[in-house]
């Protein structure tokens, strides 16, 4: 198992490496000066270049990548320009936030989501596998930000039932955590019901039933640790997709996570920060994305000898 686990960590440190380097070279081409967002427009010239040099501005943009990512590695993700403070400081104030509505998030959809495949997958072609997976499929394929406006038109604003936006209590985060959700319970649904699917199909399956075990102890006993494979996998990339920060949720609904940060500097032009909220986002993918090979190792120990 430390092997395994070694392995893909290397695996994973020239893929962090390089959307580290591909998204500074980017961000680095993009018109406008930060000394000037800093400063202001009317600062002197003489000014603007003592201060490009003093933050190292003016070194090749290869140097400034190296030094980056050796603050990086020692925690220093640089300063805000716009808010004049440490970007580390600002992502930790945020991450909280953003974890909060993730696992309410998560939890919404795996409650629904696990089940309503479960179910669809033993009732097949039959009304209620066509009714499952239609609502599925329209959470999927629904915008989310039109699913949010949505709820918060009818729940918010007519019903009154839930706060339109905000981040004070656990009400607040009711329905930006059901926008979150409602598309990752459309994608576990459907991925759990054509893994169990298949897994039906198995010889192993047939044996248990004509040893006449009931179709409850086949399903659960038998098929169920087999077909949930796939969507542990997926449940754990969906974990570290929504911890890396659900950008337009968290705008539509005000809550002050990794993804409204990011926006703020879009809208900012902060290049500092959007950096660092960038670099975090990959360094939880890539995290997700390791948990899932670890717990999928263990289910199914085979893949530890691939």
């Amino acid at each position: 198992m430390s092997k395994y686990i070694l392995k893909r960590i290397l695996i994973s440190i020239p893929v962090l490496i390089g959307v580290i380097f591909i998204i500074f070279i980017m961000l680095n081409v993009v018109p406008g000066d930060p000394i000037t967002l800093m400063m202001g427009e009317h600062i002197k010239p003489d000014l603007i270049e003592q201060f490009r040099v003093r933050m190292g501005l003016d070194d090749p943009v290869i140097i400034r990548f190296f030094k980056y990512i050796i603050n990086a590695i020692q925690g220093d993700l640089g300063m805000s320009y716009k808010l004049k403070r440490d970007v580390t400081d600002l992502i930790k104030d945020a991450f909280p936030n953003t974890v909060k509505l993730a696992l309410f998030a998560a939890v919404i959809a795996w409650i629904v989501g696990i089940p309503a495949g479960i179910i669809s997958a033993i009732k097949q072609n039959t009304i209620i596998d066509r009714l499952f997976m239609s609502v599925s499929l329209f959470g999927v394929s629904m915008p989310v930000f039109w699913g949010a406006l949505l709820l918060q038109y009818v729940f918010a604003y007519k019903l009154k039932v839930f706060p339109v936006s905000g981040y004070k209590t656990w009400m607040h985060l009711a329905l930006p955590a059901i926008v979150l959700g409602w598309s990752s319970a459309g994608t576990i649904a459907r991925l759990t019901r054509s893994s169990l699917l298949e897994i039906m199909q198995n010889d192993f399956i047939r044996t248990a039933r004509a040893k006449g075990a009931s179709e409850s102890i086949v399903v659960v006993g038998h098929a169920l640790k087999n077909a949930l494979l796939p969507v542990v996998t997926m449940m754990a990339i969906q974990i570290s997709s929504l911890l890396s920060g659900a950008v337009i949720t968290e705008s539509i609904f005000s809550i002050p996570g990794i993804g409204r940060l990011a926006v703020d500097a879009i809208s900012n032009r902060d290049m500092p920060l959007l950096q660092g909220t960038v670099l975090f986002t990959t360094v939880l993918i890539i995290g997700g994305n390791l948990v899932a090979d670890i717990l999928y190792s263990v289910i199914d120990p085979r893949i530890r000898c691939e």
